[in-house]
């Protein structure tokens, strides 16, 4: 569908990448991974056609159709959330419009009524061989799955905020089924139910898809194939994360030896020269190495740029045993609709690390600000403890930033750090040497949000609050967050989708859905994988109350999906495996050689049958999983 080779990309005299290729085909989910400021955004612009690369080429098959998600999207978008979603269609929205253009004729009648009829005969015909009828269905499933509840999709787009309008453009994408799909940091603005939603919905994606990502659960979920960009080059790996992390460490181990063991021969060959360099009955040998040291091609080890976070926390202020408590509270707005979270209680002590996990709109926002007490319970109480001391992190303060100020001014900025030493603290989260004197203005946007994350962890408090903190952050960056975290002596609540994130530093957490909040110690697996259902609330204003018959559909379907998604992700191991036999013994049966060894002929060709009957029986199992995923459950709405 689209092949890309020798790639190059410069910005004046930095170097993103060079002699980069990747291909895409149908059934092929490619994770494009790298950290911040390799060119991952840029590569996938230039395979998409928005940008012009200074060498290679990018060939796409005749009308294949791309579509693509960028991180930020403009404000043109106009009309309805229905209207915009629906018009990802192409062909069938149009062909919707047509019919009822030609109903609107046929109503009154004319000397053309026979010509408008077959007409619209024809176009009916059509429009319901392309799942024309089944196509509102569609998009309700698509947006009940990204989060919006059924009184939204009649709101206009220009109306909602940035993290919504992308899932307006998402739902549109998915509606549209391009041939190649392509998206950047597609679960930046969603909850842990759309996250989940999404991924089942692309693990069964037809055509090929490339996605930049730094959920670790959602590239091994959807993943079969996983592209590194490196060093200014791409490395591709088989199989999703877990693979990729393993495959890497053994090809960066079989290097490391490969490069010990020349340079051991090297050092032999130096020591007989340096011998033997002024013996006449050696020059001949001492001349042939010496050739031989300028002809080999030195094996070097990649340079392991990736961030190692060491951190050393100054002890905060000690606050009281009891750093937040909920009594039976209460809270909503001033509007007259019913309260956003009602009856709540729960008790968060010293040292805790809290995640808060929910639905987006279901109330988290709301929550925090009551502990915060920037809001006041409309009943119970809601108490900080003691000599609580705290500091937040939310989204936007990444954007707010002075960009005339270089990261080290950003991060000293009213700080008293005694002994410790800025640049130090500053090599941690990644700005190591020079690039603590970098201007704010210099950054991308992951390296932006790692600083801010900086200024906020390194205030001596003994409350952190973080707000979706890992969005545009890489992988190595979301490392750093999280032995940040591990290490941080003080409180924690952290709202985050990023699931590996909340396994390795969440030790409770509190569930937002349905206008309660549920207190869970330790991390309930079964709260993080829920998948998405119907929802009631509105994007902007959470209201409403989960029914126990919804509730329990939810857990029949959270088990039944996680036991298909397990099932896939195996077959599709099992697959790949099957499918790599049967070209290996095609590549043994095209060896004409093997041919004059009659025996042995007849037990490749037996072998050859018999991997070819194994994938086609793989292929049909992994077929029936995946439309079981697709179908919708049969007892209660649809996910």
């Amino acid at each position: 569908m689209l092949t890309a080779s020798g790639l190059a990309k410069s910005y004046g005299i930095r170097q993103l990448f060079a002699d980069v290729s990747v291909q895409l085909a149908s059934g092929r989910r490619v994770a494009l991974v790298g950290s911040n400021g390799t060119g991952k955004t840029t590569l996938l612009e230039i395979l998409v056609g928005l940008v012009e690369a200074d060498e290679g080429t990018v060939v796409r098959s005749r009308d294949t159709e791309i579509g693509y998600l960028p991180q930020d999207l403009g404000s043109s978008a106009t009309g309805t959330v229905r209207e915009q979603v629906l018009a990802g269609a192409g062909p069938v929205a149009r062909l919707a419009e047509r019919l009822a253009d030609l109903e609107r004729r046929l109503a009154t009648p004319g000397a053309d009524h026979d010509t408008v009829l077959a007409h619209y005969g024809e176009a009916q015909a059509t429009f319901a061989q392309l799942g024309g009828y089944a196509l509102e269905a569609e998009v309700n499933k698509v947006l009940a799955g990204l989060g919006f509840a059924p009184g939204d999709t009649d709101r206009e787009v220009r109306q909602l905020s940035g993290g919504w309008r992308m899932r307006v453009a998402l739902a549109r994408l998915l509606i549209a089924r391009p041939d190649v799909l392509v998206l950047d940091e597609p679960t930046n603005h969603l909850d842990v139910d759309s996250t989940a939603w999404l991924e089942q919905r692309l693990v069964a994606w037809p055509g090929a898809l490339l996605f930049v990502s730094h959920d670790r659960d959602f590239i091994d979920t959807v993943a079969n194939r996983v592209i590194e960009l490196t060093e200014g080059s791409t490395l591709a790996y088989v199989g999703g994360f877990a693979e990729f992390v393993v495959a890497r460490e053994e090809r960066l181990s079989g290097i490391k030896a490969a490069a010990a063991h020349q340079a051991r021969e090297v050092a032999k060959v130096e020591r007989f020269i340096e011998r033997f360099r002024y013996k006449a009955t050696k020059a001949r040998q001492v001349q042939s190495r010496v050739k031989t040291l300028e002809k080999l091609e030195r094996i070097e080890a990649p340079s392991r740029r990736e961030l190692v976070a060491r951190f050393g926390f100054p002890e905060p202020p000690r606050a009281g045993r009891v750093v937040v408590e909920l009594s039976e509270a209460t809270v909503g707005y001033d509007d007259g609709i019913e309260p956003v979270i009602s009856d709540v209680t729960l008790v968060v002590e010293r040292g805790q690390n809290v995640a808060l996990v929910g639905p987006n709109g279901a109330g988290k926002t709301t929550l925090l600000r009551l502990i915060l007490g920037e809001l006041t319970p409309t009943a119970g109480s809601a108490q900080i403890g003691s000599n609580v001391k705290v500091a937040t992190f939310e989204q936007h303060q990444a954007d707010e930033l002075d960009e005339n100020l270089r990261a080290i001014e950003v991060l000293s900025s009213g700080i008293d750090f005694g002994k410790r030493n800025v640049r130090t603290i500053l090599g941690a989260f990644g700005f190591p040497g020079d690039a603590a004197d970098r201007r704010v203005g210099e950054l991308s946007g992951g390296e932006r949000t790692r600083l801010a994350l900086a200024r906020t962890m390194v205030e001596p408090v003994n409350l952190l609050v973080l707000d979706e903190p890992t969005n545009h952050l890489d992988l190595p960056s979301c490392d750093v967050l999280e032995d940040a975290l591990v290490a941080y002596p003080g409180t924690v609540l952290l709202v985050t989708h990023d699931r590996h994130l909340i396994r390795s530093t969440a030790d409770a957490l509190i569930e937002v859905r349905g206008g309660r909040a549920t207190w869970h110690l330790g991390v309930d697996e079964s709260v993080l994988v829920a998948p998405p259902i119907t929802r009631t609330d509105s994007p902007d204003r959470p209201g409403g109350n989960a029914r126990s018959e919804r509730r329990r559909a939810a857990a029949r379907r959270r088990e039944e999906a996680g036991e298909l998604l397990r099932r896939i992700t195996k077959l599709e191991r099992e697959c790949a495996a099957a499918h790599a036999e049967v070209a290996d013994l095609q590549h043994r049966l095209a060896d004409p050689e093997i041919y004059s060894r009659h025996e042995d002929v007849r037990a490749v060709v037996s072998a050859h049958e018999a991997a070819v009957e194994r994938a086609a029986s793989l292929l049909a199992r992994w077929e029936a999983a995946v439309d079981a995923l697709e179908e919708p459950p049969g007892d209660g709405p649809p996910a």
